[in-house]
């Protein structure tokens, strides 16, 4: 598309038009997963509220795709679209904490690392993810899950209100008093129904917490995969902690015989009385036989970020997810037979834990309606050789469907691909008929619809 007819739009926004020709194309379209080459006809890195009210009005009035960038982690790439217009965050950054009321407003384009770097000022966070270059925007509409879940719930159950810009280029507020079905649906109902340009949040005194990183060889998984599973039943909320399997990472706490072997792991943190952190973590030393592990006090944003490294933007990617309501016996023997053939040492297979807090809001109450299950596994694969694209990508689908057998229906839209559109209505349950009337009423021609999208109804 001829960069010319954007000339109007440089009249309307504060902000940098850029369009194919400009010397810095090929860096404003780049998202976080390597595999995503689109070439959009404009990315518009919008400053304030008013550039996305004209970048809104001006994709619809010309019959534009429309995509939104915040922290463009999205593992489909949904931050970026051919022939699009895309609306990047990149420049709307900031964090405003209000310590006296524990509560913090986040522009679109905040990291949860950049979050995290203002709450922990004052002893202050919130349910984030686990890796600090995520968006806090888009991690909060599709759900949230983290460390802090079984404690404090999703990031989207944290949420207080936020600000909107519609299809029709308005401005509004949602929250429990205003626009409350639209607040509703924007509580795990993804970028479905506008762009949303800040974010209010309720935060929770958590400062320093006691972090436990126990590796684990893998022939010993079958007995630490069962205790993780039984002793989190009944651990305290306190204890937020991860499975995973992977290879050994090149980390110092863990012997160099061990790196690039297949191994199990146990990652969380305790929040509670620090003293108490050590005896939280010995059963997971003496459960079976130990490869490597650290543990100790650390400030939260710390271990946010500690597996950064592993995944720099560029990496390329490709994820799956399902949901469990149990983690089986049978399910634990296809994580154990498929651990063993991890192909990277950035590759993360994962199971978070969603009981908790999480279990406390009902299934309707948010858009996020996968409240009786106890885990969100995902397998993502991430690696740096192009050559080897369709190896990963058959990988992570093989897995994905041996764990099929095993799994609740859905999964979580985070960590859902590209080609998992065909999933969204069985993701949302019994919440899908209502959201798709949300979305004829406030995007009745699915403007935004580069994203997991749901039709109006």
């Amino acid at each position: 598309m001829n960069g010319t007819i954007f000339d109007s739009l440089r009249e309307q926004v504060r902000g940098q038009v850029i369009t194919p020709g400009d010397a810095d194309y090929d860096a404003a379209r780049a998202v976080h997963n390597g595999m995503i080459d689109k070439r959009p006809a404009a990315v518009v890195r919008v400053s304030q509220v008013a550039d996305v009210i004209a970048s809104v009005n001006f994709a619809r009035d010309n019959s534009l795709d429309l995509a939104v960038r915040g922290g463009g982690h999205s593992a489909p790439g949904f931050g970026t679209w051919d022939d699009a217009l895309v609306i990047d965050f990149v420049n709307t950054r900031g964090v405003r904490v209000d310590p006296a009321n524990r509560t913090a407003r986040s522009e679109a384009g905040a990291t949860w690392a950049d979050f995290n770097h203002a709450t922990h000022a004052f002893g202050l966070a919130t349910p984030g993810g686990i890796v600090g270059t995520t968006g806090v925007a888009g991690l909060t509409l599709g759900g949230g899950i983290g460390y802090l879940a079984r404690k404090y719930g999703l990031s989207c159950d944290n949420l207080i209100s936020a600000d909107v810009v519609t299809a029709d280029g308005k401005f509004l507020t949602a929250s429990e008093s205003e626009n409350d079905d639209l607040f509703w649906a924007l509580r795990g109902g993804g970028g479905n129904f506008g762009v949303v340009t800040s974010l209010e949040y309720r935060l929770h005194p958590v400062d320093m917490v006691y972090v436990g990183i126990v590796v684990y060889p893998l022939e010993h998984a079958e007995t630490v995969s069962r205790f993780y599973r039984d002793h989190l039943a009944s651990a305290p909320e306190e204890l937020g902690a991860f499975l995973a399997f992977a290879l050994g990472p090149p980390v110092p706490f863990l012997p160099e015989e061990w790196h690039g072997k297949p191994v199990c792991i146990v990652v969380g943190m305790w929040t509670g009385d620090q003293t108490e952190g050590a005896a939280c973590w010995q059963p997971f030393l003496d459960v079976a036989p130990v490869a490597g592990s650290m543990m100790g006090p650390m400030p939260y944003p710390a271990l946010n970020q500690a597996f950064d490294a592993l995944q720099p933007k560029g990496i390329l990617s490709y994820w799956k997810a399902d949901f469990m309501t149990d983690l089986t016996d049978a399910a634990i023997g296809e994580h154990i037979r498929y651990g063993a053939t991890i192909p990277t040492v950035q590759t993360a297979v994962h199971l978070y834990p969603i009981d908790g807090a999480v279990q406390r809001v009902g299934t309707t109450e948010t858009a996020f309606a996968n409240r009786d299950v106890k885990f969100a596994p995902v397998i993502a694969a991430f690696w740096d050789n192009p050559a080897d694209n369709d190896a990963r990508v058959s990988w992570v689908r093989e897995y994905a469907e041996a764990l099929r057998p095993h799994s609740a229906p859905g999964g979580y839209i985070n960590f859902m691909d590209r080609d998992d559109l065909p999933r969204v209505a069985e993701n949302y349950g019994p919440n899908y008929t209502r959201l798709r009337g949300i979305k004829a009423k406030y995007d009745p021609q699915n403007l935004f619809h580069v994203n997991q999208n749901i039709s109006p109804g």
